[in-house]
Formats: C-alpha cells, sequence, structure tokens
C-alpha cells in the first residue's frame, strides 16, 4: 500500500470518528477528529465541509467561512460548500449579526483583563441572548460568574453550552465546581446511596421468641427494679465511656469534613486561577483581532464575505464585479495562514487589471447620461489602487468640469499639468484651464 492510499484511509477513519462525534453533539471532540482528517487529507472536501458546519454550529462563523471557502478553491463543482455560503449570504443579517458577536465577545475579553468584569458580564449577557449557541461566550460568562460566586447563573450558562456542544471538557468541569457549591453534587451521592441501600426493618418483620410470655404482678415489680439496677451499670460502665469516645470522634469528623471542604476551595481557587491564566493567552491571541474590529465594514467576517463575492464572481466571469469588490478588501485581515494561496492567486490575477477594469467602467458611466457620479467613483476607485495615472486625473477634471464643480475641475487639471508635464493629458489640462 502507498503512503497515498494509507493517508487517504487514515483521514476517512478520522472523518467517520467526527461525524459519529458531531451526531452525538460532542463537537469538540468532532473538530479534533476532522481536523486530523484534513492533517492526513487536506482535499478531504467532506471533513472540511463538515468542521465548517460544526464551527458555525457553535458559533464560530468567520472559521466556518474560512473551511467552506478553502474546500471551494480544492472543489469548485458538486460542492456542498456552494449552498452553505449561499445560504449564509441569504440568511438576512446572520453574518453582520454574527460580526458583532465576534466583537463584542473580543471586547468582554478585554473589559474582563481590565478589572471591569460589571462590564463584561452586561456585554456577555446581552451577546448570549442574541446569540445562545456562541460557546466561547456561554463559557466566559459562566467563569465570570463563578469567579463572583454566582453558582446559579453560572449554571444556567454551562447548562446552555452543555446543549450545545455536550461533552465540552471545559463546560464539564466548570459545571463540576457549581455542583459542588450549589450542593447539587452532594444530592447526587445521597440518590446513588440510597438507590443500592438495605430498605428499613418494618413491623412485620420483628419476630417474638418461642419462650416470651407475660410477666404480671409482683415479678413485673422484681424485673423492672432489676432492670434500673442493670440499666444503672450500662450507664456508668457502657454508655459513659462510649459516648465521650464517640463524642471525640464527632469533633474528629467534624474536624475532617472541615479540612477537606478547605482542601476543597483551595482546588478550586487553583482551578479558576489556571482558567485566568487560560483566558490571558486568550486575550493576547484575540488582541489583534481587536485591533482590526474597529467597525462592520472593516470586520474580519466583512471581508470574508467579500472574498467569497469574489471568487463567484471568478467563477461567473464578471471581471468588473471582482474589480469593484477588490478595491473594497483589506486583504491583510485574510491573511490568516489558512487561505494565504487563494489571497495570493486573487493579489497577484487584479494587480494589474482591476485599476484598468475600474478606469473602464468609469469611461462607460461618463458616456451615460446621469452617470456622472457613477463615473466619479469607479476613476477614484481606480487611483486607490494605482495613483499615477494622468488620464484617469484628467478624466476626473473633466466629469467635474461637466458637473459645474469649476474649483475641483481645475484641481484634478491642475495636478496633470503639475505632475505630468511631459504627458500628452497636460496640454489638454492646460487647454481646459485656459492656460
Amino acid at each position: 500500500m502507498d503512503a497515498g492510499t494509507r493517508n487517504r484511509r487514515i483521514s476517512n477513519g478520522y472523518y467517520n470518528r467526527g461525524l459519529e462525534r458531531a451526531k452525538n453533539r460532542d463537537l469538540t471532540g468532532a473538530v479534533e477528529a476532522l481536523k486530523k482528517s484534513l492533517r492526513f487529507n487536506k482535499y478531504h472536501t467532506d471533513a472540511r465541509n463538515l468542521l465548517g458546519l460544526v464551527y458555525n454550529e457553535i458559533g464560530e462563523v468567520a472559521a466556518a467561512l474560512a473551511q467552506w471557502i478553502i474546500s471551494l478553491n480544492f472543489q469548485e463543482r458538486d460542492n456542498r460548500a456552494e449552498e452553505y455560503l449561499r445560504r449564509l449570504e441569504d440568511a438576512r443579517g446572520y453574518l453582520e449579526t454574527a460580526d458583532q458577536a465576534a466583537k463584542k465577545y473580543n471586547q468582554a475579553l478585554g473589559y474582563a483583563y481590565s478589572d471591569n468584569e460589571d462590564l463584561a458580564v452586561l456585554l456577555l449577557m446581552r451577546l448570549v441572548e442574541e446569540v445562545p449557541n456562541y460557546l466561547k461566550a456561554q463559557r466566559l460568562l459562566a467563569l465570570l460568574y463563578i469567579h463572583h460566586e454566582d453558582y446559579t447563573k453560572a449554571g444556567r450558562c454551562l447548562y446552555q453550552a452543555l446543549k450545545v456542544d455536550r461533552y465540552n471538557p471545559d463546560c464539564q468541569r466548570y459545571m463540576a465546581i457549581v455542583k459542588q457549591n450549589t450542593g447539587r453534587a452532594e444530592v447526587e451521592r445521597r440518590k446513588l446511596k440510597n438507590a443500592f441501600s438495605h430498605r428499613q426493618m418494618q413491623d412485620d418483620d420483628i419476630i417474638l421468641p418461642p419462650t416470651y410470655k407475660e410477666n404480671t404482678g409482683w415479678q413485673s415489680v422484681l424485673n423492672i427494679l432489676a432492670g434500673l439496677v442493670l440499666g444503672a451499670a450500662v450507664i456508668f460502665f457502657l454508655v459513659m465511656p462510649a459516648s465521650r469516645e464517640a463524642l471525640g470522634q464527632t469533633h474528629n469528623e467534624e474536624a475532617r469534613r472541615y479540612l477537606e471542604q478547605i482542601n476543597q476551595l483551595n482546588l478550586t481557587i487553583d482551578g479558576m486561577q489556571q482558567e485566568v491564566e487560560d483566558a490571558k493567552k486568550a486575550r493576547e491571541d484575540a488582541q489583534s483581532s481587536l485591533d482590526r474590529m474597529v467597525d462592520t465594514s472593516g470586520g474580519i467576517l466583512s471581508q470574508y464575505q467579500r472574498l467569497v463575492q469574489m471568487l463567484d464572481a471568478y467563477r461567473n466571469e464578471d471581471l468588473g464585479a471582482v474589480a469593484r469588490i477588490y478595491v473594497e478588501t483589506d486583504f491583510s485581515v485574510l491573511a490568516d495562514g489558512v487561505l494565504d494561496n487563494t489571497v495570493t492567486w486573487l493579489q497577484r490575477d487584479m494587480a494589474d487589471k482591476a485599476y484598468v477594469l475600474l478606469a473602464q467602467m468609469g469611461d462607460e458611466a461618463a458616456a451615460r447620461a446621469g452617470g456622472a457620479v457613477e463615473a466619479i467613483d469607479y476613476y477614484q476607485k481606480s487611483l486607490t489602487l494605482k495613483g499615477d495615472n494622468p488620464e484617469v486625473i484628467y478624466k476626473l477634471g473633466l466629469v467635474y468640469q461637466g458637473q459645474e464643480d469649476t474649483a475641483a475641475a481645475n484641481q484634478y487639471f491642475g495636478d496633470v499639468i503639475m505632475n505630468y508635464p511631459n504627458s500628452e493629458y497636460a496640454a489638454l489640462a492646460k487647454e481646459k484651464r485656459g492656460y
């Protein structure tokens, strides 16, 4: 068996495992298995598409988009990823909501580490109301509630999170802390103990010995006196020492129980400190994302959406649409190490095309009645990509002159005259300015 066939078989095995875990709502386990599947065969379309679905289910929409875009790049035809992407685009407001959710989560994370935990809780409360399946937000909110010893609210968050990802290890660990501090763990232990304990003795279970007979009169009086004497002896010799010993054992048992509670609290504090350290690292990893998420138009999801639209326009051979979207895309946001090859290919292809296509669309708009505003927009976008283009600068001046905006027209004509004196458009610009 060659290495390629072996890798494909291993990849299929991990894919089947990921599919089974996803069906059982073990989404964290599904992600791990599907990532291993793609490690052995990055062209496994079904595994990549399923990974995108799992990411989308836990609220990681950006990661889902990335997987589906890569999937389409590897397999353009008969690929379910195209349908998934179309559904996201058709779902009114879905991508915007997901984009805002990612920003709010990172903002809440920032609040939590700048000692503004109350603000972080308020922001996360609104976030989980809008997006209940956002696993990271539910988990962070639960951790903040635990830190404030509000275990009931923490339990509600963890309950919602475990409905999404049933076997999430972090959520299960937090839930154990919540149960320990709300008494639920002790209740569950008692229920288990009672389920296997013996039943209590009933009245019918008492068996009288065959020698039993009733005593009356003086015999009863003597029996009572003898019983009093015997009872006094038993109390003096047996009960009192046993009581002292039992009292000592009770004190020892209470002390042991208190020590166990103290140790459990120490373990809880250590666990929470570790979670804080983990969250601090996550905060540092997310800081770069925060810097790039200033507004909706610059959000990561918006850039992924533009990338999807460009690839779709390529398939439809609409290069004009590609150029329009290309000039508005922040490619630095998309340089995530996953889509680098796709982004590099697209930038290389459009580097010498986009500004020309935009200028041509500007010419077409300028030739139409009422198309001046559209022409100005296309010309300015063309100059954004290639600023040293005297022809486009001159045409911008002509459009403004046609709009009777003399000041703007003279500004562009002056730019051509001053900065491109040797171009053929310098003489035309002088003529238009009346030199």
